[in-house]
């Protein structure tokens, strides 16, 4: 099974074993580190995203989309 992550800082989409949760990872497009969140927290984000089913995202740092 694969993970996606995005690059936060390229936006580069990095398809990551699910060994790659709960570490820093490299973006190969910038060079970029950026933490992988942990299997557990990956599921809540899941869970939540599931049950809100609306058309507005609103990102960890406030940034609303949609």
């Amino acid at each position: 099974m694969k993970l996606l992550a995005g690059c936060p800082n390229c936006g580069r989409t990095l398809e990551l074993s699910l060994s790659a949760a709960d570490r820093r990872v490299a973006c190969p497009a910038c060079g970029r580190k950026f933490k992988v969140p942990t299997l557990e927290d990956l599921q809540k984000a899941l869970s939540v995203a599931d049950a809100a089913k609306g058309a507005v995202y609103v990102d960890e740092n406030g940034n609303v989309y949609g």
